[in-house]
């Protein structure tokens, strides 16, 4: 195999494969997860994958993958999944799903689709092409107070008053139309650098998951995957920043243990309600070989529970 995800041998060890089961890839992005899944299914298994992305759905992987009758791909966001799986007959039946976050390689490698500072390419960022704002349309028309916002909270970046109000004033003499343009403009008004980082770094992720509302999807998917996974099934979701794993993070806490309303006292066990997930282990990070190996690797964080 050319191609192998972050994390690529814990995704698998965690799901917990078993020859017959029905699992989901809900980021199929070059296919690694799922071929590996595939692999390790025997001929009465099922793997149903997802992505929003048309260039992943109909990509030479996907060919090659959708030639096994045991694979199934859907162009779809992966909040979805609940209305997709009731369509299949599925709920309540699924033994594992695999959440790989974030942008993926082929996205980022392609300077067409706008995600990466590095490639100048068409101010795009949209991980589904057939829909919504583009990052060009939508920075011609935010308000100024919102993009702080957004800077601010989705890319945690402390500068985000001073790169806005660079954007806004820019905008008036002309269109943000490239990727180049944008990250040129970053550089200039940011007065302080962080070390191996580049000044676009922050605000790029921004911008990216507020036009393709990644952080709203996730909460979607986290909590229908919950209702789709039958008793024992694995959730193994893989983050690459601290925003993601936060709400990994706190989901899987919520979901675990004993819960109630602390409003009635004293709480009785009749009044408790369990948890539907159990945490399977503490954050796992990658190895330093791995790391050494893909830089990407450097800021994954997984995490993994179990419907109970």
């Amino acid at each position: 195999m050319e191609h192998l995800p972050v994390m690529f041998a814990e995704a698998l060890q965690h799901l917990a494969i078993k020859e017959d089961g029905i699992y989901l890839d809900c980021t199929f992005g070059r296919g690694g997860h799922s071929q590996g899944i595939l692999n390790l299914l025997g001929s009465n298994g099922q793997l149903i994958a997802f992505d929003r992305d048309l260039d992943a759905v109909n990509s030479e992987y996907a060919k090659d993958l959708l030639a096994d009758t045991r694979f199934k791909l859907i162009h779809s966001c992966f909040s979805q999944i609940e209305s997709e799986l009731e369509n299949l007959g599925l709920i309540g039946k699924v033994d594992g799903i695999l959440m790989d976050l974030g942008v993926s390689s082929p996205q980022l490698d392609n300077p067409e689709r706008g995600f990466s500072f590095l490639r100048d390419g068409p101010l795009d960022m949209r991980m589904d092409e057939s829909t919504g704002l583009s990052a060009e349309q939508w920075l011609a028309s935010v308000d100024e107070k919102d993009l702080v916002k957004v800077l601010f909270e989705y890319g945690e970046e402390k500068f985000a008053r001073r790169i806005a109000k660079a954007i806004v004033e820019r905008r008036i003499e002309t269109p943000i139309t490239t990727t180049k343009q944008l990250a040129s403009l970053i550089e200039d008004v940011i007065p302080m650098r962080e070390k191996h980082k580049h000044p676009a770094t922050r605000t790029f992720q921004a911008i990216r998951i507020e036009v393709n509302k990644e952080l709203d999807e996730l909460k979607l998917v986290l909590e229908r995957s919950a209702r789709v996974l039958s008793p024992g099934g694995r959730l193994v979701a893989i983050s690459f920043h601290s925003l993601e794993d936060r709400i990994v993070k706190r989901f899987i806490r919520d979901e675990s243990g004993a819960k109630y309303n602390p409003g009635k006292f004293p709480v009785k066990e009749v009044d408790i309600a369990k948890g539907i997930l159990k945490k399977i282990g503490k954050a796992i990070k990658a190895g330093d070989l791995e790391v050494r190996q893909n830089s990407r690797a450097r800021s994954a964080v997984m995490r993994v529970a179990e419907r109970v």
